[in-house]
């Protein structure tokens, strides 16, 4: 057993160093706090899509951009305006004078990553064309199904919902989002960072900056490492108790789906892989829980009284549970 330990610590050596990689690179262009960037590329290596929602001119498409980049994938960036329809996204079948038949044009979700930016400014039709590919990594048009490049990422950007022209995302969409944060406004020394990068290149010398660190084989292999964490059956009814409690709050009126223990628990494994571990501890889903859940929950006019928000009430909930011992 001894032996076998040691091979799998040292395979998930491979994940922690990677992660490490892709946050210095992303880091080396995005000046801000290091918090968004982890999440982001926990996000990327474990395969759970990311839903950042902030105020414009934070980062938000300098930190997707930059991790795509850095990365090595194929990269699309979709922006969001209230007249787009499906078709512009997902492909359409486009009728050819000369062969007389139809011949389908890819959509600009056609990438191994996307940056969906502001995607809450468009309407609810074109909002529900990623439904399908955030799930089944794969589009359907016309009847035909056809398979995503892999290994598929998305990342999505959205502003306050009190920002004129903005739609809500609905319940079923947000629950796809495996990860949802915000940057924040910088610190003072963040925005002296800032300004540092933009004397020294132009705006577009920035992602010149970015070198590849990695590729989609690589990113394939870390995400099986990471499925492969070891999850004991107190840590997964510890996240299940989690979870159940979201749907038993008053301070909350719409709790985590089933989905969302799933995704909790696969958030857990990459924070453990992260920290050189090949076993999921408690502290590691209490870490991951605000990120995963806050965006899922609706909260109760009664936590609105108490000028709670969704991380508060979820920082909360796991306050409430005694963690397993004897890990």
């Amino acid at each position: 057993m001894a032996k076998t330990g040691k091979k799998e610590s040292g395979e998930i050596s491979f994940v922690t160093d990677l992660a490490a990689d892709l946050r210095q690179s992303v880091q080396s262009v995005f000046s801000g706090s290091e918090k968004p960037v982890k999440y982001a590329v926990m996000g990327l290596l474990s395969g759970l899509h990311v839903l950042i929602e902030d105020v414009p001119g934070v980062g938000k498409t300098t930190l997707a951009c930059a991790l795509a980049q850095a990365a090595g994938l194929s990269f699309s960036r979709i922006q969001f305006t209230p007249d787009m329809l499906p078709g512009d996204v997902l492909g359409m079948n486009v009728w050819n004078p000369s062969s007389h038949e139809f011949q389908f044009r890819k959509g600009a979700i056609e990438a191994q990553c996307i940056l969906a930016d502001e995607l809450n400014r468009t309407s609810p039709r074109t909002q529900s064309a990623f439904l399908e590919a955030m799930q089944e990594e794969q589009v359907t048009i016309d009847g035909v199904t056809r398979p995503l490049p892999q290994p598929f990422f998305m990342i999505a950007t959205q502003n306050p919902v009190s920002f004129a022209g903005t739609f809500p995302l609905p319940e079923a969409e947000l629950d796809r989002f495996g990860l949802s944060f915000s940057i924040g406004y910088p610190s003072e020394e963040e925005e002296f960072g800032i300004l540092s990068l933009r004397k020294e290149t132009t705006k577009a010398g920035l992602s010149k900056n970015i070198q590849p660190v990695t590729n989609g084989t690589d990113i394939a292999k870390a995400r099986e490492l990471i499925a492969s964490v070891k999850v004991v059956d107190d840590v997964m009814r510890y996240i299940i108790d989690i979870v159940r409690l979201t749907r038993q709050s008053d301070t909350i009126r719409l709790g985590a789906s089933p989905r969302a223990s799933v995704f909790l628990q696969r958030a857990s494994q990459a924070h453990a892989a992260f920290e050189g571990r090949n076993f999921v501890m408690p502290e590691d889903v209490i870490a991951s829980a605000p990120s995963v859940l806050s965006h899922r929950i609706l909260l109760s006019s009664k936590a609105r009284l108490d000028q709670l928000n969704e991380t508060d009430c979820i920082v909360q909930l796991c306050s409430r549970i005694p963690k397993p011992a004897g890990l």
